[in-house]
Parts: structure tokens; sequence; C-alpha cells
């Protein structure tokens, strides 16, 4: 069977799930009951992950495959006095990259808003210096699509600080084959390890270690995997957006191997590992040295566990932006989690 359009289409569905770091209990119950209707036993976390055994015919090397659901967003930092909204960000969301977005406002008790961010006095024509303004959350706003025009009025909506802020992903397929979109960081990943899910599942596999999977839900706020790390696991595979950028090798077609990010070198024998199994499955791959990037997989081990850990994904380009992938990129990231796993 071919998973493309699975993991694909399941990319899709969780994509147009709002779901920033600390606001993620949609997104799981979604990737919860994809497990179920998979044939898993999916528990949610305390924390609000989505912990699921895919069982095995050992536990003696067991590995946990980890993604995270959660994305970057905003919350309500201040209502001003015009009734508009100033931002912070939640994890590494760069004012100047969601310049002209629709958003959503998430009201704790009366319900979902619409608006707009932009530059304040965003308009070119009134502006003087409006090529000149600095993008960043000091000088822009949430312009709401409601009558308002001060603070009252706005607070009167039950618009208050600390409300989630989140932004339209724009998710597209091309007919090429290029999947773009907000948050394929890591919403594609976690699809991908839906998909390995579903190919045991179809065919009754029982992979030779035992397999666990942890999709998490603060990655982007640097905690996401620092807890259920089971006392049987040996290993630890982060399956995240691969890198595409100038002095890397990757292009978004291919899966990409790390083997050091900003936390330090990943395991020398895992990696290879990994390496050698893509070289002798004809898996299309790069390795590449990642200089602005944290994962999941480096969490467990401050966390205490005493494991090995890799990471692999498919090539995203524009990370932190509207970001671009390819179906290649997805299919490759799959075959070398078949060949590394058995």
């Amino acid at each position: 069977m071919d998973y493309t359009n699975y993991i694909v289409g399941t990319a899709k569905e969780l994509l147009a799930i709002d779901s920033p770091s600390g606001f993620t209990q949609k997104a799981a119950d979604f990737v919860a009951e994809q497990f179920k209707k998979l044939g898993y036993s999916p528990v949610q976390t305390v924390k609000g992950g989505v912990f699921v055994d895919l069982g095995g015919k050992s536990k003696e090397n067991s590995i946990l495959l980890l993604a995270h659901m959660d994305t970057l967003g905003c919350v309500v930092h201040e209502i001003k006095s015009s009734g508009r909204l100033k931002l912070t960000n939640v994890g590494g969301l760069g004012a100047q990259s969601i310049i002209g977005e629709n958003c959503r406002i998430y009201t704790r008790f009366n319900g979902v808003y619409e608006g707009t961010f932009n530059l304040c006095n965003a308009s070119s024509h009134v502006n003087d210096d409006f090529n000149g303004a600095k993008r960043d959350y000091n000088n822009m706003e949430v312009i709401l699509d409601e009558m308002v025009s001060n603070k009252s009025e706005t607070e009167a909506l039950g618009i208050m600080n600390g409300d989630f802020v989140c932004f339209d992903p724009r998710t597209t397929v091309t007919e090429k084959g290029f999947i773009k979109s907000r948050f394929l960081d890591d919403k594609l990943s976690v699809a991908i390890l839906l998909g390995y899910a579903k190919y045991l599942s179809d065919n009754k596999i029982a992979p030779e270690r035992n397999v666990y999977m942890h999709i998490t839900c603060y990655e982007e706020v640097g905690h996401g995997g620092s807890a259920c790390c089971p006392s049987d696991v040996k290993e630890v595979l982060a399956v995240d957006m691969g890198c595409v950028g100038d002095g890397l090798t990757c292009k978004e077609h291919q899966v990409s191997i790390c083997a050091k990010d900003s936390g330090g070198p990943y395991n020398y024998e895992m990696t290879t590992s990994l390496i050698k199994a893509a070289k002798e499955n004809n898996i299309d791959f790069a390795v590449d040295i990642y200089p602005h990037y944290g994962s999941d997989a480096g969490t467990v081990l401050r966390a205490g566990s005493d494991v090995k850990h890799a990471l692999i994904g498919p090539g995203v380009y524009v990370s932190h932006g509207y970001e671009r992938s390819h179906v290649k990129g997805v299919e490759n990231t799959l075959k070398l989690l078949k060949a590394y796993l058995g």
C-alpha cells in the first residue's frame, strides 16, 4: 500500500487544528483518535502529549520515537487603548514572518474572534516611515474584525491578556508534490509516524524490538520530550523537520539525518547506523549540521535518561515561516524508519 496519501491527508487535517505550545488539547484528541483507528491504545500524558506502545518482539533494546504536535503562535500581551492587541510570541515566531496574516483569538470563556496581524499604522499611503518601521512585536498589532475602537469595547468581547492567538497555516499541496504550509514543523512528522504505525498495523508486523511513540506538546518552548521515557528504552529517535538552507546539503525531497545541532553531536553509533540503513536501502538522504536547532531527543537526555539519541526528518525550507517540503521527503523519511526499525 502507498502510505503517502494517508500521511499527506492526515497532515492536512492536523495542520488545520490550531495548537501552539500550551494550547494543544484539540490536536492531542485528533492524534489519539488516529492511533485508536489503527488499533492501538494511546494514553494522554499529564503534560498533554500522546503516548502509545506499538509493541514488538523484545524489550531488551526498545526505541522511543518522538515528534511534536505543538507549533509556534502568540498570546495577547496587552489590550491597547485603541482596542487593538499587542502580542508576545510562543516559541521562536518572528513578528516579521507573520505580517499581514489572518489570525484567530481564542478567549477562555467567550468564543473565538478573528483579526489580522499587521504593522501599526500599516497604510503606506499614510505612514511616512512605512519602509523604515521595525517589524517587531512592539511595532505590530492585531486589528480585530470587530467594531471596536477602544480598550473597553475589546474587553467587553471577553478578550483578555493571555488569550492564545493562532495564525492561518495556509496549507496547500501542489501538482508537483510540494507541500506548503505553516507548521510543517512538526505536524508533517507526526503524520509520518502515524503512517509508520499504520504500516505496522495493516501488515500485522511486530517489530524486532519494542517501539514506543510520544507525540509531544511543548517542543517549541524546549521541554517537549523531558518526561515519559520508559525504563527499557535504549534509543530515542526524534522525527522533526530537516533543515534546508545555505551551507547544508539537504533538499525538500530528501530525508535529513542530523549529525549535530546547537546542543551538540547526536549519538555517533546510532547516527552511523541510520546512514548505513539509508545507503543499503537506496534511500535519498543527506547528513547535515543544524546551527540553530534543538530537538525533543535532546530534552530526553537533559531530563536524565541514559539513552542513545538521533534525529531525522523530511527536508523543510523556510523554518519558522511559510514552510515547504515535498512528498518525496515524506516517502524517504518513512523508508528510513522502516529500514532502521526492521
